[in-house]
């Protein structure tokens, strides 16, 4: 079934301004307006970035709806498909964000408007902790584009935490996916929105 309903999730110090929602959107607006699109700006609190999903997407079909995320998004794409069922497509997803952002507890800057600033609490990491899901229950309604070049993500930990999902891995790329343009044709069709 065509995804009615999408939901775009950024990644960490990124925003709703991110270069693959922003194109992916503007595809929609232009080929399948009819399509819900959400891509909300995600507050630092990993448990508020939930509250936030859940009530935004509450009266979201069963059938119809998808979840898309990047790095720290795909993580949360993850929860939220574990939680759902729906179809995840997950760009560079951050496997163990607990681990990972340890490291940046404390000030940081919004990387789309650094004037903007934000303040990353210790207690979000087990927060992360917390909300990470066990073993994939459905592989199949996952389609994850990982890029060997990613300069922050491991592509063999990202590959080994999909087992069974469609996964298109790029030999060179980088963590931003900047050639976004190549792989956005394979992300509508498993989404059903292109031929």
């Amino acid at each position: 079934m065509a995804a009615t309903h999408l939901l775009y999730l950024h990644g960490f110090r990124s925003s709703p301004k991110s270069f693959k929602a922003q194109r992916l959107h503007a595809w929609l607006q232009q080929h399948r307006p009819e399509v819900h699109w959400w891509c909300p700006q995600l507050p630092p609190s990993p448990r508020a970035a939930l509250d936030l999903i859940r009530a935004g997407t509450a009266g979201w079909p069963a059938q119809g709806s998808a979840v898309l995320g990047s790095s720290l998004g795909g993580f949360y794409a993850t929860v939220v498909a574990e939680a759902t069922g729906w179809p995840a497509v997950l760009m560079n997803p951050a496997v163990d964000p607990a681990r990972d952002l340890a490291a940046y507890v404390g000030e940081q800057t919004a990387f789309h408007t650094p004037e903007e600033h934000f303040f990353f609490r210790a207690e979000y990491v087990d927060e992360l902790r917390a909300m990470t899901p066990g073993p994939i229950s459905n592989a199949q309604r996952c389609f994850a584009i990982i890029a060997k070049g990613d300069e922050v993500l491991d592509w063999r930990e990202m590959t080994a935490r999909y087992p069974g999902a469609q996964i298109r891995l790029l030999e060179g790329s980088d963590h931003a996916l900047s050639d976004f343009d190549d792989h956005l044709p394979h992300l509508l069709r498993f989404l059903q929105l292109c031929d």
